[in-house]
């Protein structure tokens, strides 16, 4: 009865949440829309299904082994770490979990493109052919909470994700979620220097284009971090096309099943190269475009 209570409140939540976000976004898209788009266009009912299943389920899959994950963690790491992390002042916790929660989810998200196996699901995502803000609910489960691991399991490792810094983490997760609404939306608005110091709708929908400049801009909120790692590209155009070479066909169920079927999708083009000072990951055989 307690379980039903409660995913009763979190599809309320989601409801109330849901009609926020038509209401700020619907406006917006309608009055400054990088490419003019119904409202109601092809693969809306599918991207309202992902909002609610992907959200239901996430918050299933990953509140009880992130709980688990959590005490495993703070016992295997060191004390000081722990009453280091509990005392710093609150500003100085939110900017450490920020940059230190951003960098673990680059790398997932980065991974996600390289690694076959964790590509069939991050594809899922990128199987959008028309951007817009609920575009950000279409993805996997398995991608949704690997991507989120990978920035969550360095904070309870340093210490930062400890009953003393736990609301800074949870600001974290909160700002992502919302941002990254906002980095999908179909807003032409451009912000000048800003956007090397926050991420922005033109920085995201160049990381969604099919043809030209894949493999580039994986930051959720924290762009510098592209220029970094040497996958950053943001020019004054907006990108001819979006999506994957060969989009899985169908609705919410067949997206969720395909990635797990054994089937190798074909690849398209490799990788461009990365220019860094650091080695660039591996491409383990031809890449889709992403």
């Amino acid at each position: 009865m307690v379980l039903v209570s409660s995913f009763a409140r979190e599809v309320l939540s989601l409801l109330v949440w849901l009609a926020l976000l038509i209401a700020v976004f619907v406006p917006l898209e309608r009055l400054f829309a990088v490419r003019p788009q119904k409202v109601l266009r092809q693969a809306v009912w599918t991207d309202l299904g992902f909002y609610f299943f992907s959200s239901l389920t996430v918050f299933v899959l990953v509140a009880g082994p992130l709980a688990v994950l959590a005490v495993t963690l703070r016992r295997l790491s060191p004390s000081f770490l722990q009453t280091w992390s509990a005392d710093l002042p609150l500003a100085a916790r939110l900017a450490l979990v920020l940059v230190i929660g951003e960098i673990g989810f680059y790398w997932g998200h980065r991974l996600s493109h390289k690694i076959p196996l964790l590509w069939r699901f991050h594809q899922v995502h990128h199987s959008a052919e028309a951007l817009d803000w609920l575009v950000n609910t279409r993805a996997h489960p398995i991608d949704m909470v690997f991507i989120r691991l990978c920035g969550l399991v360095p904070l309870y490792v340093l210490g930062l994700g400890s009953q003393g810094a736990a609301t800074a983490v949870l600001l974290l997760v909160v700002w992502n979620t919302a941002w990254n609404f906002f980095i999908h939306a179909n807003i032409r608005w451009r912000f000048g220097w800003l956007e090397s110091v926050v991420a922005t709708p033109a920085f995201h929908h160049w990381h969604h284009t099919r043809f030209d400049h894949i493999d580039h801009n994986y930051a959720s909120t924290l762009p510098w971090l592209d220029r970094v790692f040497g996958t950053w590209y943001v020019p004054r155009h907006w990108p001819e096309a979006y999506g994957v070479a060969e989009p899985i066909s169908g609705g919410l169920g067949a997206l969720l099943i395909e990635p797990l079927m054994a089937r190798q999708r074909r690849p398209g083009p490799p990788s461009p190269p990365v220019q860094s000072g650091l080695p660039a990951l591996p491409a383990a055989g031809p890449r889709p475009p992403a």
